[in-house]
């Protein structure tokens, strides 16, 4: 088979075990503390989706792109939001163990608690069909299922949540895609035009 190479993360190199797996060099992405993560196309075989790379690398590329202070203020806005909202879900009797998190007083603060892990490109399988980009962290406050960071096309966080197998809440639980919050910002952003 002849070489895949990603204009972004170098030549592919595909998993034994789970073939629709390809495996990159590592990145560096501005936003996310300038991290070197180590990233992985998922759900991709070649011969039946000839522009997933190209998309994949468009997608990636945006990702590096997206480091505006204003773009990181939405992040760590939304991240400190999805941590205060699972804390507040959990059991009255409990909550005195999350304490530590409801006293962050700068929301800049919620990063000394995230680890970043990996990152993954993957297409939708249904619906927009649109490449999505994954990052998945630990964080202290959720340790089981930990942190989720979703960005449509690299340019927008479309989902953040608990690592559940789903890159959007529309597809987490079973909505049309207009009841889902982030992915409709992305599409009043980036998908209609006035």
């Amino acid at each position: 088979m002849k070489p895949i190479i990603s204009n972004v993360i170098g030549e592919l190199e595909q998993d034994e075990e789970f073939t629709e797996w390809w495996y990159g060099e590592n990145l560096k992405i501005p936003i996310l503390r300038n991290e070197e993560l180590p990233v992985t196309f998922t759900g991709f075989i070649p011969e039946d989706d000839t522009g997933f790379v190209e998309q994949a690398d468009i997608a990636l590329t945006n990702l590096i792109n997206l480091n505006t202070e204003k773009e990181f203020e939405t992040l760590t806005n939304l991240v400190h939001k999805s941590c205060i909202d699972y804390i507040n879900e959990i059991e009255e009797e409990y909550q005195d163990e999350f304490q530590e998190f409801l006293d962050i007083t700068n929301k800049i603060d919620i990063w000394h608690y995230v680890t970043f892990n990996e990152i993954y490109v993957e297409r939708r399988l249904w619906s927009d069909k649109d490449m999505y980009v994954s990052v998945k962290c630990n964080c202290e406050w959720e340790e089981e299922h930990g942190l989720q960071i979703v960005f449509r096309q690299g340019k927008m966080v479309t989902r953040i949540s608990g690592i559940d197998g789903h890159i959007t809440e529309a597809d987490a639980y079973g909505k049309d895609d207009n009841e889902d919050f982030l992915l409709n910002e992305f599409n009043k952003n980036y998908c209609y035009k006035p």
